[in-house]
């Protein structure tokens, strides 16, 4: 069940830490981008729901875009997230992002190589500019192995309640599961920087999943009237792996972050 956590003493303190964070961020004018990526049922969008239960739906925004329109596909690639980033004071969630061309879409042939190569020029610095402008990112990948991912799709089959999950993507998903792995390590070898590394966590059990993707959250991210602090805060490493990050040195306008602090 999605709220089975609700009589977990540690979920409800993470929670209670969540809407002061959010509190913290409304009073701030923070803005806030938490990323989820992952495989095909890794539990991306019941993770996120369990981060929002207890939180002030004014002041949040989950964001999971349907496949492009004929005219967002002849837009910039980026365009369409662009617009759904954090307004101040706002937390946003993305249920996958821009991202996709980094893994499903090559891996499913909706992009073209000379797309996902310039993605991956191009997503960079991005990045390194939207931390320039403030943004605090976080981003998640949400990992399990090919029998629980196949468990989970046949869940998706057979349980009317969860037929809306299921997708042509998901059908080759398990077919497709090598050149995944292919594209997922390219992606963290490219793209995990000293600006927004990548958080992967062990999605084969949907709680300590939740529960650890959290405390990376609260840990990282200062603000007033924390209350948990310590080791309560610190994610399992068995659950949760930061990727090598790239060490980016220079500013998106070319000055050496040495030359700024």
């Amino acid at each position: 069940m999605l709220f089975a956590l609700e009589n977990d003493p540690e979920f409800l303190d993470l929670q209670v830490e969540m809407v002061r964070l959010q509190d913290s961020i409304r009073k701030t004018s923070k803005r806030l981008l938490i990323i989820f990526e992952g495989r095909d049922a890794a539990g991306k969008g019941s993770t996120i729901m369990r981060f929002v239960r207890f939180l002030n739906p004014r002041h949040y925004r989950i964001v999971a875009l349907a496949k492009p329109t004929e005219q967002e596909s002849g837009q910039w690639y980026f365009q369409r997230y662009i617009k759904e980033l954090p307004n101040p004071g706002q937390i946003v969630f993305f249920d996958r992002s821009w991202y996709n061309r980094a893994v499903v879409e090559p891996v499913m042939g909706f992009c073209s190589q000379k797309e996902y190569k310039f993605f991956l020029q191009q997503v960079v610095l991005l990045e390194r500019m939207l931390k320039e402008d403030g943004l605090h990112m976080i981003k998640f990948w949400f990992s399990i192995d090919e029998k629980e991912q196949a468990k989970r799709i046949i869940e998706r089959q057979t349980n009317p309640l969860k037929h809306w999950k299921l997708s042509t993507v998901d059908a080759l998903a398990q077919a497709k599961w090598n050149e995944y792995t292919e594209h997922k390590e390219a992606m963290f070898e490219r793209t995990s920087t000293t600006d927004s590394p990548w958080l992967v966590i062990d999605g084969n059990d949907r709680d300590k999943a939740c529960l650890e993707s959290m405390r990376y959250v609260l840990n990282k991210m200062d603000y007033k009237d924390k209350g948990l602090t310590g080791q309560r805060l610190k994610p399992d490493p068995t659950i949760a792996t930061m990727q090598p990050a790239l060490q980016i040195s220079q500013s998106i306008f070319g000055d050496s972050d040495e030359a700024k602090s």
